[in-house]
């Protein structure tokens, strides 16, 4: 699947969602396994298709066989969504016209929902990250404090996404290396914060880049607005370069907007977005 992925898209796609590390997370789910199917021609796969446990669509197709398969895939991808639910969900990049007409051809509707990519040069300086008196930031010290790490996330969302099992899939992928899996410390010793970067070697090869990435970041309701999640950024930031890289990337939603200006205020700039679109059950 990785090794279409890296054939089917354009070259400046290759590190939309889901990339080969999002794969790698999310076929260790078994729902996922068992909603993801396989297309080939002869012996060569031509295409894949994936629903998640939240019902958005997501699938790679060599440009020859897309339009031919385009309504399978689709069918298929309706037949797998939860037993109560009413539309299935997919994206695309806001500037990929081909792909946008392809889905509303196929009967998709845009809705208002948009996913921010942004991206900061690591040749430019990093100022020192600053915390409020008496918190610190340490490194996560294993899959014991994935709960936590989880209940943290829930909490400063709103959401009841991000199980402690689906926290543990993002620490098991091959590629995880927890000293950049980074945690914010209250002085009561409760996590207020954290910011999981990571480098994916595997993806640099790919590209041809040395990215690294600074995201999810969250913050705990009762500790926002104290510039945590800037200081948790900047020293993110400051690891990736000292490991190499050269540029940092950053995933929101178009609705985070505290989260678009933290990130602008370290130097981030929106490198691209991606539109969603629904298609209801008949």
């Amino acid at each position: 699947m990785i090794a279409l992925l890296n054939i089917a898209r354009p070259v400046e796609q290759l590190t939309d969602y889901p990339s080969n590390v999002n794969l790698h997370e999310l076929l260790q789910s078994a729902v996922v396994q068992a909603n993801t199917r396989l297309w080939f021609d002869d012996e060569q796969l031509i295409a894949f298709a994936l629903v998640d446990e939240y019902d958005n669509l997501f699938f790679d197709c060599l440009p020859d066989h897309l339009d031919p398969l385009g309504d399978e895939m689709i069918e298929w991808g309706l037949s797998r969504l939860n037993s109560d639910s009413k539309a299935l969900d997919t994206d695309c990049r806001e500037s990929d016209t081909a792909r946008v007409a392809f889905l509303e051809k196929l009967g998709f509707a845009r809705t208002p929902t948009e996913t921010i990519s942004m991206r900061r040069d690591l040749d430019e300086p990093i100022p020192d990250s600053v915390l409020p008196a008496g918190f610190t930031i340490r490194s996560v010290e294993g899959e014991e404090e994935a709960e936590a790490l989880a209940e943290l996330h829930r909490l400063a969302f709103g959401t009841d996404f991000v199980t402690t099992e689906a926290r543990l899939t993002w620490m098991r992928v091959p590629e995880y290396d927890p000293n950049l899996d980074l945690v914010a410390i209250a002085p009561d010793g409760t996590f207020a914060a954290y910011c999981m970067c990571s480098i994916s070697n595997e993806q640099n090869q790919i590209t041809g880049d040395l990215e690294g990435q600074t995201d999810p970041v969250a913050t705990h309701p009762r500790y926002q607005k104290l510039g945590l999640a800037r200081a948790l950024l900047l020293t993110g930031l400051s690891l990736l370069k000292e490991r190499g890289m050269k540029t940092a990337g950053l995933g929101t939603s178009g609705d985070n907007i505290a989260m678009q200006k933290t990130a602008q205020s370290v130097g981030f700039y929106i490198s691209h977005k991606k539109i969603w679109f629904e298609k209801a059950i008949k």
